[in-house]
């Protein structure tokens, strides 16, 4: 798949976790859309909440403090723009992901381990046609003086939150089994505070874009990458830069 844009404005990534794939866009986002960002969510910040998709219903979260709003994407035309760039850094059909959500935490704000994806044994508690969360983007908007990291538990990988960049997994398998891995967490604010922006993608429109393997425990080398057999050849390009891309 060739994207000219990413030929003339190339994404730096860092790959912190191979199995199963973490990896920060580093200067992904920019001041101003930061600061467009936090404008529209400011008059809205409630204290988060915990929404079920079945009954549609919210309710105040216990395992979460922080004070959170959720932007549309038609809502600013950055927002739009952010959007588009979304799809550019994942590889992944934007068209069923869910508003931004924007969170600020104070001083002492955190939040207890858990996993993105929507859990039940039915899937009765899925979002109707678009499946589970596959993927999440979370953007850092500031950069706590102390605190606030993103910890996940169980495979002893963590994220410092710092300012303009973005931390991306994948919250399920490509055989599209929950990947049980991806228990994470917010350490609590120490100093300063806290805002950050989640993107939460969907399956749907995913299925050929990141379809199932023959292998059930096949893994991404990269973000975009869709398990071939071998590498793919990227001359004029250092080994080290190589490890660093993940789309053609």
């Amino acid at each position: 798949m060739d994207r000219p844009f990413l030929r003339l404005a190339p994404i730096k990534v860092e790959i912190i976790r191979f199995e199963p794939l973490a990896v920060i866009f580093r200067n992904i986002v920019y001041d101003e859309e930061i600061e467009i960002m936090q404008n529209i969510s400011l008059p809205k910040l409630q204290r988060s909440m915990l929404i079920n998709f079945a009954t549609g219903r919210s309710s105040a979260s216990r395992y979460r403090i922080s004070k959170s709003s959720w932007i549309n994407i038609k809502t600013h035309p950055i927002v739009k723009e952010i959007a588009k760039r979304l799809k550019l850094m994942t590889n992944l059909n934007m068209k069923f992901a869910e508003p931004l959500q924007v969170a600020n935490y104070g001083i002492g704000g955190y939040c207890t381990p858990h996993f993105d994806f929507l859990k039940g044994n039915d899937d009765s508690n899925l979002p109707m046609e678009t499946g589970n969360r596959i993927a999440t983007v979370l953007f850092y908007l500031s950069t706590p003086e102390k605190g606030g990291y993103t910890v996940f538990t169980d495979i002893k990988t963590v994220a410092k939150p710092t300012k303009n960049d973005a931390l991306f997994w994948y919250n399920m398998l490509r055989s599209v089994d929950r990947d049980q891995r991806t228990r994470h967490a917010a350490c609590p604010v120490l100093l300063g505070d806290k805002w950050a922006t989640n993107c939460f993608i969907h399956e749907k429109g995913q299925e050929f874009i990141r379809p199932c393997g023959l292998d059930q425990s096949i893994q991404e080398r990269y973000v975009g990458d869709l398990g071939g057999p071998e590498p793919r050849k990227y001359p004029n390009i250092s080994p080290y830069c190589k490890e660093m891309l993940y789309c053609e």
